[in-house]
């Protein structure tokens, strides 16, 4: 009888356990969902490097016949496949400036990066009131929507809300 009692308390401490770790299990996956489905204005990948050269057509000859870029008049662009969704493609533009361009100012740094971002007009508000500096209004393109800002260190950062589907209308040099 003993014995019995105890297999029924084991078996009884056993289904109490299951029951918490699926209780734990459908937590844990209604906090992936919400972080998958995640609406909060952020940045979600490098969407460009942009740097200064002295002779940018030169650096993208050197790119192409050493590292197997193909360039454009632009420089190139990474093609990848999007972590959420794989059939959906994704860019990252990589661009030699001449180093007398003015494109990077306000910044006196060589180099300039863009950020792909979601819900750019939202992140601009947040932007605003944490008092970072936005230099300029939103433009919008087919390809996506962009704005420029400066961070802590004197860097102007692109901002890009992207239209891939258009965007690739407008790629020649693609690095795969």
């Amino acid at each position: 009888m003993l014995k019995h009692e105890i297999l029924f308390i084991l078996l009884l401490l056993i289904t109490i356990s299951c029951k918490e770790q699926n209780e734990i299990n459908k937590r844990t996956e209604t906090k992936k969902e919400k972080t998958m489905n995640n609406d909060e204005p952020r940045v979600t990948g490098v969407g460009g490097i942009f740097f200064k050269t002295k002779n940018p057509e030169k650096t993208k000859e050197w790119y192409q016949n050493n590292l197997g870029l193909n360039t454009d008049k632009w420089g190139t662009n990474f093609e990848w496949f999007q972590g959420r969704d794989s059939t959906k493609k994704g860019f990252t533009q990589w661009s030699p400036f001449n180093e007398k361009t003015d494109h990077f100012e306000p910044s006196t740094k060589e180099f300039m990066i863009n950020y792909r971002v979601v819900h750019l007009e939202q992140l601009l508000a947040k932007l605003k009131d944490n008092g970072v500096t936005i230099l300029d209004s939103i433009e919008t393109f087919e390809y996506g929507k962009f704005v420029h800002i400066m961070d802590n260190e004197g860097n102007k950062i692109e901002l890009w809300e992207p239209n891939d589907v258009e965007y690739e209308k407008l790629v020649e040099g693609r690095t795969k």
